[in-house]
């Protein structure tokens, strides 16, 4: 189980985030919806150990992370796909990969992480064919599917996801989601920070809606997705 408590978050005495709560159980996708300011990536973030916050708990399990520096928190399986996605562009999607890695050692370590990058590669097959590609020479969409293949080489038992959707024409964000659907299947939790409502909200289990550091709203997806102000809020129309 993965536990935020009453976490706040403030930038220059301004309050990013306001005692937000929420949870993930293994095996969920769960989604943090919101608009361009709502807090969703200062909450990503936070989460990652990239903003400190001035109140509340973060836990894994049975681990307070927020006595775990950044670091530490991807060797207890935490693994983050950044917005804008943060990849090495001089170096091609292959060494991107393997640096996804870099944590993991052990007996039969190539062996193991050749047939992760294979994994990835049956998830992303673009990422097959461009894998001598350097990563700045590619689309938009085939950067955020590197962003993802690289944060999965490290064997994350939950996956922070910050806007991976931003930017990619819709037929990309269809196959960006269907991913992140079969990630799910593969045993991976993902909490996914997304201002695209209808996307998110169809894959996911559960969700929370964060309006000005706040949740203001959180249950089934399904459910929320059904009520008019979601609706009203995300569309700018009603469920009738």
């Amino acid at each position: 189980m993965f536990e935020l408590n009453s976490i706040s978050v403030s930038y220059r005495n301004i309050a990013a985030l306001k005692g937000v709560s929420l949870n993930v159980r293994p095996g969920e996708i769960v989604a943090l919806i919101g608009s361009n300011g709502a807090g969703k990536s200062t909450l990503i973030k936070t989460c990652a150990g990239l903003v400190k916050p001035t109140s509340g708990s973060i836990r894994l399990n049975e681990t307070e992370l927020l006595k775990q520096p950044s670091q530490k928190r991807a060797s207890l399986g935490i693994a983050v796909v950044p917005e804008n996605r943060r990849l090495f562009g001089e170096m091609s999607v292959r060494d991107n990969l393997l640096l996804g890695a870099y944590s993991r050692s052990g007996v039969g370590r190539g062996v193991d992480i050749q047939e992760d990058i294979e994994a990835v590669f049956s998830l992303f097959p673009r990422l097959h064919e461009r894998q001598r590609q350097c990563a700045i020479t590619m689309s938009g969409g085939e950067q955020q599917m590197l962003a993802i293949g690289r944060a999965l080489m490290s064997r994350p038992r939950l996956m922070l996801m910050d806007e991976p959707s931003i930017g990619l024409a819709p037929k990309i964000v269809a196959q960006i989601f269907a991913a992140i659907r079969t990630m799910r299947e593969r045993g991976v939790t993902v909490l996914l920070a997304e201002q695209n409502a209808a996307a998110t909200l169809r894959i996911a289990d559960r969700a929370y809606v964060l309006e000005l550091g706040q949740v203001t709203m959180d249950g089934d997806a399904k459910s929320l997705w059904e009520q008019d102000r979601i609706r009203q809020l995300y569309l700018g129309g009603s469920n009738t």
